[in-house]
């Protein structure tokens, strides 16, 4: 499979798993009646399963990848080719922009919107650190004999990280660059923006070392 096909399977798949995130939010809010323990439920729920069925549906495409971090730490650790970089990168950020585009579509909202969301301080910072941490140590735990798990370990924590840390639990710099452009319950402020990223990358070079220190003996 070509190089541009595989980056456009991997621009789709990160387009839809931003429609689910931001898409069930929306609703979530909708329906939860101001509860927001009952919205952030339902948006943790449907991003893990929506997770676990991309992964599955996109993995013999492209990987499944849909996160910057990953495909970086993959091609660090010489599980992919160094030509996915460019061409991943752009398509993850342009499928997570087109994700959000397509969740406003979807609730009769305003296609461009400039997130408001207030998301700052060392707090939220550490926990970024965390779950990009414990993100991609179990992307890269997951192993090639055992490809079926792939898809249920990530989405299950992503899934539960949502509780588990004060970020919700984005570990994604794609993703989180899409949220700026949404006022939902998703958004952000897009002056917040540039910490989450740094936040990540630290938590992903962290989750690279503990894996070459820790992983078993072929």
């Amino acid at each position: 499979m070509s190089l541009a096909r595989r980056a456009a399977a991997e621009g789709l798949g990160t387009a839809l798993l931003l429609a689910a995130v931001v898409g069930s939010g929306i609703m979530g809010e909708r329906l939860a009646g101001g509860n927001v323990a009952i919205a952030l439920l339902a948006n943790a729920l449907a991003t893990g399963a929506a997770l676990v069925a991309l992964i599955i549906a996109f993995g013999p495409r492209s990987g499944a990848h849909f996160n910057p971090i990953v495909t970086v730490a993959l091609v660090l650790r010489g599980d992919a080719p160094r030509a996915y970089i460019a061409a991943y990168l752009a398509a993850q950020v342009a499928g997570a922009v087109l994700g959000v585009l397509a969740a406003h579509a979807m609730f009769e909202l305003p296609l461009l919107q400039a997130g408001d969301k207030l998301r700052s301080g060392p707090a939220q910072w550490w926990s970024e650190v965390v779950a990009s941490f414990g993100l991609l140590f179990v992307v890269l735990s997951c192993e090639k004999a055992q490809p079926w798990a792939a898809p249920f370990a990530v989405g299950g924590y992503i899934t539960a990280a949502y509780w588990v840390t004060a970020s919700t639990s984005v570990a994604n710099p794609a993703e989180k660059l899409a949220r700026a452009l949404t006022t939902t319950i998703a958004g952000i402020r897009p002056e917040d923006v540039v910490p989450f990223v740094l936040a990540q990358l630290a938590g992903a070079s962290f989750a690279l070392l503990a894996d070459r220190a820790l992983r078993p003996p072929a």
